[in-house]
């Protein structure tokens, strides 16, 4: 009875330290660091209880000695943390001033601390906001596209978040991470979570198109929602970062005053040539699918629809949040966009979470998950102020 829950506990904490090497245990490896409290506090309770009985049964020995691997493993991101954190306040003030927090008004309503006990209990609060799901706002190709669009209960105008999912470019909805946009929603921001095309049966550019749509769509529509499209900030997850950063950076994006790329992928020729070793979900036929071709047949297609092509100083401030155990995106493709942002006299801050792999909010109450939604708040506070 002790040694299976602890040889279960081993096998889940093993993954915050292997790479996960198939597709079904990348959810282990996701899973495993996000919910580290509560796992570390059930591996010491079994070590408690295993080593009550360890000079009576091998078993038991076993399992004490499994539930303290456990334990240890489950530890790590917790140890890192403070470290993490205070590295993390150093970049922000680095990248966007000293005196940043001090520039956003009403700071005091801000997420007060990047963790807190009660959200890894009782999740992320849900204030009562306003919800209209499935607004139709393009129909190419036949194809109906909606947004999902979440108000503040007081008047407005607001500042606009426009939210991209992802899913490889060929799954998600607007449906997706709605706990993000309810959070956000209730601090004061109207978000528009926006749907676009998937491959194969829509490839590259039908995917950018389609945000330029919903843009467009929003800009025509803000005042039915109290939007003020003068403050409008992007926010993607996965492939939606990629095609948040490339609405963002491309020509004609003015009205666009700040990005968020949540382990975006960012040079898609580069993405292809170098995978992911391992590569639990094959990202090369991915881009194959998404681009219609290898670098090699359809280069200028991936030059066109990576970011790092369309970096200049005329971009808006990029908030790059990235897992430093990515094995999907690699965090070296965050790493050199921040580099290349900087060098080119654009304001970009780097923020990569060293224990996190790819898709790490999609717990968001988790411990990725809250750091992120954190210094996020705190950057577009600043950034639309």
């Amino acid at each position: 009875m002790l040694l299976i829950p602890a040889l279960v506990l081993c096998f889940v904490a093993i993954w915050i330290v292997l790479p996960p090497f198939h597709a079904g245990l990348v959810a282990f490896a996701v899973g495993a660091p996000e919910l580290s409290v509560w796992f570390l506090l059930a591996a010491l309770g079994l070590c408690a209880v295993s080593f009550t009985t360890v000079n009576v049964a091998s078993a038991a020995r076993a399992a004490f000695a499994l539930a303290v691997v456990a334990a240890l493993l489950f530890a790590y991101p917790l140890a890192r943390t403070p470290s993490t954190l205070a590295r993390f306040d150093r970049t922000m003030s680095e990248r966007l001033g000293p005196d940043y927090v001090d520039q956003i008004p009403d700071a005091t309503t801000l997420r007060a601390h990047a963790l807190s006990f009660r959200d890894f209990v009782f999740g992320l609060g849900r204030v009562d906001v306003l919800v209209r799901r499935g607004i139709e706002f393009a129909r190419p190709a036949g194809v109906p596209l909606t947004v999902d669009v979440y108000r503040p209960a007081g008047a407005g105008p607001h500042p606009v978040l426009v939210q991209l999912y992802g899913g490889a470019w060929q799954r998600g909805s607007p449906a997706d991470n709605p706990s993000f946009a309810n959070w956000f929603a209730a601090k004061g921001y109207v978000v528009f979570a926006a749907d676009y095309r998937h491959a194969p049966e829509a490839t590259w550019p039908a995917q950018i198109e389609d945000v330029r749509s919903a843009l467009d769509w929003i800009a025509t529509h803000a005042s039915e929602y109290e939007a003020d499209t003068s403050r409008l900030a992007l926010v993607g997850r996965s492939a939606g970062a990629q095609l948040a950063l490339l609405a963002a950076y491309q020509a004609g994006a003015s009205r666009v005053r700040a990005v968020v790329s949540f382990y975006g992928p960012t040079d898609l020729v580069e993405g292809w040539r170098d995978p992911p070793h391992p590569d639990p979900l094959d990202v090369r036929a991915i881009l194959e699918t998404y681009l219609r071709g290898t670098p090699d047949t359809m280069l200028r297609r991936y030059q066109e629809a990576s970011p790092v092509t369309y970096v200049s100083a005329l971009v808006p401030p990029t908030l790059l949040v990235n897992g430093g155990r990515d094995h999907i995106v690699s965090p070296r493709f965050g790493r050199e966009l921040d580099e290349r942002l900087r060098h080119a006299g654009a304001v970009s801050a780097l923020l990569e979470i060293p224990w996190a792999e790819h898709a790490f909010d999609a717990l968001p109450n988790g411990l990725s998950g809250q750091i992120a939604l954190y210094y996020t708040e705190r950057f577009l506070a600043w950034a639309l102020r």
